[in-house]
């Protein structure tokens, strides 16, 4: 699935424009994560339409680029994580960085993960019985 790495400025009001600027073109949020360094912030976003964000970010002239991420559902339940997570470990793949959808169903949470190799991430954790989620599926959530 695509994931939208913005680059905003670590001022007020930064990523609320960044999120006023979807909002307006019939964006909705799926997953946001943001790290700060001094002078600038990175926020990560699954959206609902990639291609109509990638728009309206350029439109307002923001830096970003569109990434390849691996999103995974699994149980709601403690240890369910542990058991993804383990799947990658065992598998020799690198987490760079994780963050959790703001959707969930009643049994089942999503994660955004983003690693060295997505294709053989897919591969372990779909062998390991977890489902993947797609751009469709983000679409419905």
């Amino acid at each position: 699935m695509k994931q939208l790495t913005v680059f905003v400025k670590n001022e007020r009001g930064s990523v609320v424009s960044v999120t006023e600027a979807l909002a307006e073109s019939g964006v909705n949020l799926r997953a946001l994560s943001i790290a700060e360094t001094e002078e600038f912030g990175i926020l990560r976003l699954v959206v609902s339409d990639t291609a109509a964000a990638e728009a309206a970010l350029s439109a307002q002239g923001y830096l970003f680029k569109t990434v390849e991420v691996v999103g995974v559902k699994i149980g709601d339940a403690p240890g369910k994580l542990t058991e993804a997570l383990g799947v990658l470990d065992r598998a020799k793949i690198d987490v760079e960085y994780l963050y959790a959808f703001m959707a969930r169903t009643e049994r089942h949470a999503y994660v955004a993960l983003r690693v060295e190799d997505n294709a053989a991430a897919e591969t372990a954790l779909t062998a390991a019985g977890f489902h993947l989620i797609t751009e469709a599926d983000i679409r419905k959530l």
